[in-house]
């Protein structure tokens, strides 16, 4: 019998083939070529497997390291690197992360690293237009709440349509709005409305909220919802709290009758069985400063009665409205040609007159015209940024109570302004500000650099949180002001994956310096961009990076949970 030998490669050795059978002869060489070829190809790849393992995409997209988090829910910070993939946060470990399994690596060492701030009370209506939100973005804002007050478009779904399809970089939510609902329906008609015409209003808010919205709002201070009874507000948060919705109200007043307003939100939530917020809660005038202690305490009491309602507030001691609000109620229907005929009657002239005066006094201004100041006046530019007191000057005129009800009155009926009033007491600012249940808002609008004199909460609402009332004031601490700003609101709004920063939650993110950051938009130059927020992501998007806009887009509009994205 034939043995054949064969070299054992990489034993340094040989060993015995297998007997060769009769009629086959045994090739050596050829034995050898093959067994080398296979151990090449075997070394080839094991090669080629390892090369790929460390060549294989990172596991994350984005690692914040060294910051330290702040996660929303009010616990002290503490020092973890935060890893992102895709579009949600997929790894928080107080260990470090290992910087070469990321693509991109952020360094937040000496920052706050919290989720991204969700505005509740926002007028970000021009968002199409302006789709960067930049005023929003540079305070940390990733979420506006787009027209409360009872504004919405209509229909709906073809606005978010249009935002989903032009790419906007802050997330977004809307309202049922009964302003707008209840213009379309009945114009500015000061009545009550008929059953049909309350059927078709209820029709509307249904139909919005199927559409997308998350909730039901009312501006009752305004035309035409002035006009509506609390009857009819109930009956149109039912509507909304069937569909999961909540109910959001600038309340019918803010000044004398401040407590009876917060009371009817109170029983509406209880009538209408719908969760329910007073927005941007103050109190405006002189005779009504303090009153604070008795809003909340009913607001205190409903809680205890198992009512779900909240506040929320901007840090100032100055408002921003139309002048329309100086007017009675009565004299606004019907429009400015309605107006204008009423103010041609003398006795119609003598009771809007009185009633222009009573508003200054009790809730505008006190008599003191330094406290009205215009914020953007289309017919006369050249006023933006002026008080009532420095146009009575410039005219050579004393600032009296009777220079300013005509000046309202030429105001109004040449198209009217928009006006900042410096009416809220400071204490009543921080009361409301610490109340557990409140969360932060601005109130706010896309910032627009050049356009008018507005209000500084435009660019600096939640900026000014953090770095006066924070850092200076200390009214409250950082892990409640961020509470404030993201997890409370989170839960009014209904969106369980936002607002905590928490392994598996949406990459809502913002990193910013605690030590500096800082609102600059004054009163008087408000155009100014707030500063210390260095980093924001949006969805997993930077959108901030470093201090500068990235232009990226990739917010989304938040609908309940269980409805579809259009």
């Amino acid at each position: 019998m034939t043995i054949c030998r064969r070299a054992r490669i990489g034993a340094g050795r040989t060993e015995l083939a297998a007997p060769v059978r009769p009629g086959f002869s045994c090739n050596r060489r050829r034995i050898g070529r093959l067994a080398i070829t296979a151990f090449l190809a075997a070394v080839a790849g094991f090669a080629a497997e390892s090369g790929a393992a460390a060549q294989s995409p990172p596991l994350y997209d984005i690692l914040i390291r060294g910051g330290t988090v702040y996660d929303g829910t009010g616990s002290p910070g503490y020092a973890a690197d935060v890893a992102i993939t895709g579009d949600r946060v997929v790894r928080i470990s107080r260990q470090p992360l290992d910087a070469g399994l990321a693509r991109r690596v952020i360094d937040a060492r000496g920052l706050a690293v919290t989720p991204g701030f969700i505005d509740t009370h926002a007028h970000v209506e021009d968002l199409a237009d302006r789709p960067l939100a930049e005023s929003f973005i540079r305070q940390g804002v990733t979420t506006v709440i787009y027209a409360p007050d009872g504004g919405m478009p209509w229909p709906l779904r073809d606005a978010i349509e249009r935002l989903d399809s032009d790419g906007h970089a802050p997330n977004t939510a809307f309202f049922a709005g009964h302003n707008a609902i209840r213009t379309r329906v009945m114009g500015t008609a000061n009545r009550a409305p008929t059953g049909e015409e309350l059927e078709r209003m209820k029709a509307m808010v249904a139909q919005a909220m199927d559409e997308g919205a998350i909730g039901f709002s009312t501006g009752l201070r305004y035309v035409p919802g002035i006009y509506s009874r609390t009857e009819e507000v109930i009956a149109l948060a039912r509507v909304a709290a069937g569909r999961g919705g909540f109910y959001s109200s600038h309340i019918r007043d803010e000044g004398e009758g401040v407590v009876d307003a917060v009371r009817e939100v109170v029983r509406i939530a209880r009538e209408a069985g719908i969760p329910a917020q007073v927005s941007h809660h103050k109190i405006m005038g002189q005779p009504q400063w303090g009153q604070s202690v008795q809003t909340l305490a009913i607001i205190d009491s409903a809680r205890k009665a198992g009512l779900d309602v909240t506040i929320d507030q901007y840090g100032y001691t100055a408002t921003s409205t139309g002048t329309a609000v100086l007017f009675p109620a009565w004299s606004l229907a019907g429009g400015g040609d309605s107006l204008r005929a009423k103010l041609a009657d003398p006795a119609a002239r003598a009771r809007i007159e009185q009633g222009i005066r009573e508003t200054i006094l009790e809730e505008r201004g006190g008599g003191d015209l330094s406290r009205i100041q215009l914020a953007r006046v289309g017919f006369r530019p050249e006023w933006n940024g002026k008080t009532f007191a420095d146009i009575a000057r410039d005219r050579g005129v004393e600032p009296s109570m009777e220079f300013a009800v005509a000046l309202a009155i030429e105001i109004q009926t040449n198209g009217g302004a928009s006006g900042v009033w410096h009416v809220v007491d400071e204490a009543d600012v921080r009361r409301i500000m610490q109340y557990p249940y409140t969360m932060v808002s601005s109130d706010g609008g896309i910032g627009a650099l050049g356009e008018g004199v507005p209000h500084p909460r435009n660019y600096g609402a939640f900026a000014r949180i953090l770095g006066h009332y924070v850092r200076e004031e200390h009214v409250l601490t950082l892990e409640e002001a961020v509470r404030k700003m993201t997890s409370l609101p989170a839960t009014r709004i209904r969106q369980s994956d936002r607002g905590t920063l928490a392994e598996g939650q949406m990459a809502d993110i913002a990193v910013f310096d605690p030590a500096t950051v800082t609102d600059h938009a004054t009163f008087s130059e408000p155009h100014q961009f707030s500063t210390g927020v260095k980093h924001v992501l949006v969805n997993g998007v930077l959108v901030l990076y470093d201090g500068s806009m990235t232009g990226e887009k990739p917010g989304r509009v938040l609908k309940l949970p269980g409805r579809p994205r259009a």
